[in-house]
């Protein structure tokens, strides 16, 4: 098996082959425009059992890496701190050259035997640019409602309530005329707002469309968690991805931030928050624990036995955020496994 390390950049990407020895077999740099990646595949047909590692395969080196991928090419990514580490190990220190960094790339490949596989993008990956772009257009939105609500505080004595929408913004210029030529501004630039307001509000509803749409086609099971919306689901599923590259719920945890730390001093036993791992997805199931443990069911019932053992709400808000962390590791991996089945028996009826 030939490892081919990669090491991209904006305009260009070096590959370095190595045998299974480590033993340097061939160098090229290649421009990064339309004919990279056959280029790339050319010069690497000559060894037909190969692998490719990517450094940076879910950020610099996406590009190349999904396109090996989708191609059916054995491709795993690479950390870029593992990299460098293997380079200082290689070479005793810190010197730096493409050819040196895309090698350190193949030897880390090496020798890590529980390195990532690079998936092919699919709806998951569709679900978290959704979710990112709601999230950039909510606070975008936010910003603009507090911009709207000093015009307005300006312009009508008492300003306005803080559950403020373009119609009700609208209403409330509509019953003030101005008095002056500097509120005659003030009133321009608050028509201007409520017009960006509406095409944000706009563009949020097609956003929850097109959400709601992608995620009817993953079939996710997680929507029949209580907590568990539309949006909550797309985050979740959008930062997971591929479930199969966790061998449990603890590595689950580990990855969600959810596994407590422990924080004893004495003869006193306690744990704190958690301030690693994934922070949105942190995010949503600190949002789901919030809905369980508010309403009735069975995650209140674990909460009120959690506070009655002497845990403050924060601690007992903790707990139950790492059971329902193992509640939704189970529903990821049933439906992988339905999805694997159904794939299974189409291949074999075909």
């Amino acid at each position: 098996m030939i490892t081919i390390g990669i090491d991209p950049h904006k305009s260009s990407l070096t590959a370095v082959a190595l045998d299974e020895t480590g033993q340097l077999l061939a160098t090229r740099r290649i421009t990064v425009n339309a004919a990279a990646y056959k280029t790339l595949t050319g010069w690497a047909v000559s060894w037909p059992q190969r692998r490719f590692a990517v450094e940076g395969a879910a950020c610099l080196g996406r590009g190349i890496a999904q396109l090996l991928a989708a191609a059916g090419e054995n491709v795993v990514g690479v950390p870029a701190t593992l990299a460098s580490r293997a380079r200082l190990l290689d070479t005793g220190g810190t010197r730096k050259t493409d050819a040196a960094d895309a090698a350190s790339v193949a030897h880390a490949a090496l020798r890590h035997k529980r390195l990532r596989p690079v998936a092919a993008e699919n709806d998951h990956t569709r679900l978290r640019l959704l979710s990112e772009r709601r999230d950039d257009l909510a606070r975008e939105r936010v910003r603009l409602l507090n911009r709207l609500h000093v015009l307005l505080r300006d312009l009508i004595p008492g300003g306005a309530a803080l559950d403020l929408t373009a119609d009700k913004a609208a209403a409330l210029l509509r019953s003030v005329p101005p008095v002056t030529a500097t509120d005659s501004c003030r009133r321009d630039l608050a028509r201007d707002m409520i017009a960006d307001l509406r095409h944000l509000d706009r563009r949020l509803h097609a956003n929850q469309t097109q959400t709601r749409q992608v995620l009817a086609e993953t079939h996710s099971t997680i929507v029949d968690m209580r907590g568990v919306g539309h949006l909550i689901a797309a985050k979740v599923l959008g930062h997971v991805g591929d479930i199969t590259r966790f061998p449990n719920a603890d590595h689950f945890a580990s990855y969600a931030g959810t596994s407590p730390l422990e924080a004893s001093s004495g003869e006193r036993r306690r744990h704190r928050l958690n301030p690693t791992g994934n922070r949105q997805l942190n995010t949503a199931l600190h949002t789901i624990a919030l809905v369980q443990a508010r309403d009735p069911g069975p995650g209140r019932v674990y909460y009120q036995r959690k506070l009655a053992e002497g845990k403050t709400p924060a601690e007992a808000r903790r707990a139950l955020k790492r059971r329902l962390t193992n509640v939704l590791y189970r529903h990821l991996t049933r439906d992988q496994l339905k999805l694997t089945t159904g794939r299974v028996d189409t291949q074999r009826r075909s």
